[in-house]
């Protein structure tokens, strides 16, 4: 089951990081408000830790090289929710603007955790 929520947690950060990437930042602030507060190359390192994340959280698993690092993909995806979050708060957004990012931190927190405690891939 802990597989099911890595695939689409990995699929949420890989769409969501690419867009970051790849769309023209003018493009982005009518979709991401808080985009217009921050510099151009923040927001596209924000999309690639999310791409990075993503892919952490799928390639190592299915190789079966590395997999201790899937539950270190989903920390660190963790921590950039934690940031959203943070963000968003900083920036004057609706509370409700939170949820997202605390419902994805808190689905990678449970990756994070299973991987380690309850189901740990191969050391």
């Amino acid at each position: 089951m802990i597989w099911v929520f890595q695939i689409l947690l990995a699929l949420v950060f890989l769409a969501a990081g690419a867009t970051k990437v790849f769309t023209p930042i003018a493009d982005l602030i009518p979709q991401m408000a808080w985009v217009a507060f921050m510099p151009a190359i923040a927001v596209r390192i924000i999309g690639l830790l999310e791409v990075a994340g993503g892919l952490g959280l799928i390639l190592p698993w299915l190789t079966g090289i590395q997999p201790q690092l899937v539950r270190l993909a989903a920390l660190g995806l963790v921590l950039t929710m934690i940031g959203a979050a943070i963000t968003h708060i900083a920036i004057g957004d609706p509370i409700v603007s939170i949820f997202p990012s605390l419902i994805l931190g808190a689905i990678a927190g449970f990756v994070a955790y299973s991987r380690t405690a309850l189901l740990p891939l191969g050391e």
